[in-house]
């Protein structure tokens, strides 16, 4: 029986398929991904940046917010006080001037008294004729006397209460602002009832005195 020839193949691998990728493949490979890498940084960055400026204006927008809360907080609140101190200088403004008028009449009043008053003179009067003279003079006082305490009855209580001597209460008795109402009735009715219960007062005395000669 024959022995099998062997047959040895030589298998020839070029060197060329047996090197390496060429530097220039290599190198673009390389390249791009570099590119990509810092491409990928970049918008890394970008969004990165993006983020803290939507934190920043978030917290702007926060900051504004709470600005805005604290000033309509002052505002009503600086508008209720201002509106409720307008209120009360108007109406202490009002009372004032009331007062001030009050003391204008009162001044007024007084300095009438006063004048009739200093005119007197005892010392210069005839025995003939000093008692008519004495009665007319102590009315004259009473009156004078009479309206200066309802003059200090009407302003106790107010700005002007010390001028009398009175301090300042508030909250008079109804029968005491009724006579203050009425002392301020009478003067600013120019004394219309004052004087001519004066003169009728000084009328009867001089007839009683007449009739007594």
């Amino acid at each position: 029986m024959a022995t099998p020839t062997d047959h040895t193949h030589h298998i020839r691998i070029r060197s060329a398929q047996m090197e390496m990728p060429s530097t220039d493949f290599s190198g673009r490979g390389s390249e791009d991904y570099d590119r990509k890498l810092r491409d990928t940084q970049e918008e890394m960055e970008r969004n990165r940046l993006q983020l803290e400026e939507l934190a920043r204006k978030k917290l702007e927008l926060e900051e504004l917010t709470s600005r805005k809360r604290a000033f309509l907080s002052q505002q009503v609140e600086l508008t209720e006080r201002l509106t409720s101190a307008i209120t009360l200088i108007d109406r202490g403004l009002a009372e004032i001037h009331e007062e001030a008028e009050d003391l204008e009449q009162c001044r007024a009043c007084f300095a009438s008294h006063l004048d009739k008053i200093q005119k007197y003179n005892p010392e210069n009067w005839g025995r003939e004729n000093l008692s008519e003279k004495l009665d007319r003079a102590s009315v004259s006082i009473d009156l004078a006397t009479d309206e200066y305490d309802q003059a200090a009855a009407h302003f106790e209580g107010t700005r002007s209460g010390a001028i009398f001597g009175r301090t300042s209460k508030r909250g008079r008795s109804a029968s005491r602002s009724r006579e203050s109402g009425e002392f301020i009735i009478h003067l600013r009715n120019g004394f219309a009832f004052t004087l001519p219960l004066a003169i009728i007062i000084l009328v009867g005395m001089a007839m009683l005195v007449h009739l007594m000669k």
